[in-house]
């Protein structure tokens, strides 16, 4: 048996895996945010947990106190969505990536290359990354529902658990 499907198997004993969501938006609200719902709704289909949720504007000092309170809480994974293009508003790839400890290049990496399938040249736009900040596993991915589907679908819920795991083993 390889290593990484050994690392799953171990993996898979540790239950539940608390997430806490952050959505960047200028303009969204609890009732409008189709992304932070379809995060919530795909997790708890696959059996953890949301321990935390949070709307913040695309501020670096709004996006930064998210990320440092849920480093302190109990979610060992963190997902943020919204924030990741080239706009002017666009500052949650900023930083998240000045604050990660231990960087996850292939989560862009090959989020873009499944993005291209979709959208084509316009996955070059998508500043989507990952880390590990303060022993939590951090993504941040595009606002959009489609974007988020595919990140979580594709490269996260698959290997949740694993990365929850490789924390604390």
């Amino acid at each position: 048996m390889q290593s990484s499907e050994m690392h799953r198997k171990a993996a898979k004993g540790q239950g539940r895996v608390p997430i806490a969501i952050v959505t960047v938006s200028d303009t969204r609200t609890s009732a409008t945010d189709l992304s932070g719902k379809l995060i919530r709704d795909l997790a708890e289909a696959a059996g953890h947990t949301i321990v935390d949720y949070r709307i913040v504007k695309d501020e670096p000092d709004e996006v930064l106190a998210a990320l440092n309170d849920f480093a302190g809480g109990i979610a060992r994974l963190i997902i943020f969505n919204g924030g990741t293009g080239i706009g002017r508003r666009d500052r949650t790839y900023d930083v998240i990536h000045r604050m990660i400890e231990k960087p996850l290049p292939g989560f862009g990496e090959i989020f873009r290359m499944l993005s291209y399938e979709q959208v084509g040249a316009a996955a070059m736009l998508s500043r989507a990354t990952a880390g590990v900040y303060r022993d939590k596993i951090v993504f941040s991915t595009p606002g959009s529902p489609n974007a988020v589907q595919l990140a979580l679908e594709k490269l996260i819920l698959p290997e949740i658990q694993h990365l929850a795991w490789e924390l604390v083993r």
